[in-house]
């Protein structure tokens, strides 16, 4: 085999899920196995090189893991010939300015969402980039959860019949940063500095329902800010001005509603950090991160309304697992491994900037419809 290298400068490895998913457990990790086979007798060599605003962080990630390229000027780095692809994990405040800068310099774009703070920015990246001719791809890693692929074998199967409901959980209790440390950075809870989880977590059920049930045609929503006091990495208190809890129903286009809590205020009462059960006619699943329960209707019990007498079944284990089937490795990796046949073979790819910019109309209508009280139609977005 002749090995092809693909040099991408990665912007904001520092951070925790740019560097734990996107260098270390997709691009290094790719390196490790010795590349990509493209299946033509050629194998890809991923090339990062590292770009970020702190010298010393990036220096020591470079020496903790054998690299020899990171540069703290975007704009030298963008210059460079040499560099094919420029991927984006920077807080939401600077990824715009940065990706206009990347199309405009003709790198083919590889980005974390939001894409944008809001959809007529998110709506012009998609536009610059097509009339840049460049390739584009928006970073969709729940499509890849071994959960959720079992989920889509059921779904491509028939096994539901027809779906009638899906309701998810997301959470976990964040700490307050005070007497413990937060898992989350702080600007998380800022609303001036793009925080909120509608922006961070309506994004990621835009395309799970989309891609697994259909478009969502109307949301209704509300969010809270639980916690109004939190303290920094410095251990400074800060007012957490930021949406922590939201609560929001979507109407799915062919009739299914969906109903998804996200809290970042809820301590931990089920298998997995994020669940989803999905109610059909001919029968029903619960898909986490990992695993998937199901129950066929010829399988369902027949319970019975009685506060008076104690329940004497478990329910839970009525339930039969799905299984594996196969191997699934690290959903990051596996989808930058999809793209990167897409620039390179021009093998097909729709996770573009526009399906990046139905995630931003969702959250900027979820924020509005908690803000107003009511429920708001999803258009169809096109450039």
């Amino acid at each position: 085999m002749t090995r092809r290298t693909v040099r991408i400068a990665m912007n904001g490895v520092t951070g925790r899920m740019g560097y734990r998913q996107h260098l270390v457990r997709s691009i290094l990790a790719l390196r490790e196995q010795g590349g990509l086979n493209l299946g033509n007798g050629e194998t890809l060599w991923p090339e990062p090189v590292l770009v970020g605003r702190r010298e010393h962080a990036l220096r020591a990630l470079a020496e903790r893991h054998g690299l020899t390229e990171w540069s703290t000027d975007l704009d030298a780095v963008l210059a460079d010939d040499t560099v094919d692809i420029y991927f984006d994990a920077q807080v939401t405040s600077a990824r715009v300015d940065a990706l206009t800068k990347a199309i405009a310099a003709g790198k083919h774009i590889y980005t974390e969402k939001p894409t944008a703070a809001d959809l007529a920015g998110a709506l012009e990246l998609a536009r610059l980039a097509e009339e840049k001719g460049i390739k584009h791809g928006v970073v969709q890693d729940k499509l890849f959860l071994p959960g959720l692929l079992k989920l889509k074998r059921l779904i491509d199967g028939g096994f539901f019949g027809e779906i009638l409901s899906v309701r998810g959980e997301f959470g976990y209790w964040v700490f307050e940063g005070d007497w413990q440390d937060a898992q989350r950075p702080s600007w998380n809870y800022r609303a001036e500095d793009g925080g909120g989880i509608v922006v961070d977590m309506f994004p990621h059920w835009e395309y799970v329902l989309h891609e697994l049930f259909g478009r969502v045609t109307s949301v209704t929503a509300h969010v809270a800010t639980h916690v109004p006091r939190r303290w920094d990495e410095q251990g400074k208190p800060y007012a957490a001005t930021a949406d922590d809890a939201a609560y929001g129903i979507f109407q799915l286009e062919g009739g299914a509603i969906a109903q998804i809590n996200s809290s970042w205020t809820v301590r931990v009462n089920r298998d997995e950090l994020v669940e989803f059960q999905v109610d059909g006619v001919h029968g029903s699943a619960v898909a986490g991160l990992r695993g998937c329960r199901v129950q066929h209707r010829s399988a369902t019990p027949k319970p019975v309304w009685n506060p008076d007498i104690p329940v004497t079944e478990s329910f839970r284990d009525q339930w039969q697992e799905v299984p594996d089937n196969t191997e699934f490795d690290n959903g990051f990796k596996a989808q930058w491994e999809l793209f990167l046949r897409h620039v390179t073979l021009g093998e097909p790819y729709h996770w573009d900037l526009l399906a990046g910019a139905r995630g931003v109309q969702l959250a900027e209508l979820g924020l509005r419809s908690a803000a107003e009280g009511r429920r708001l139609d999803v258009p169809e977005v096109s450039l």
